[in-house]
């Protein structure tokens, strides 16, 4: 199950569960579309790996599955 980690690793701008610009790796690490573009050039800087967009949880899975409120820096 994807944690849904609620920042950017990069720029630390929230991405709450149904934002469309939270972008992740294999390993789930987590950026926004701006940092994996502008500074990133869509690679990850812990793995080495490429990103995909983030999937969205529905809403009414959230309740029985909700997003991580742990920050990652």
């Amino acid at each position: 199950m994807l944690e849904l980690r609620p920042n950017c690793e990069c720029c630390d701008c929230d991405l709450p569960p149904e934002s469309g610009e939270a972008m992740i790796c294999s390993f789930e690490c987590t950026f926004c579309r701006s940092c994996v573009e502008g500074r990133l050039d869509n690679k990850c800087p812990n793995c080495g790996g490429g990103f995909v967009p983030r999937p969205i949880r529905p809403a009414g899975l959230l309740e029985k599955f909700p997003a991580s409120t742990k920050r990652i820096e």
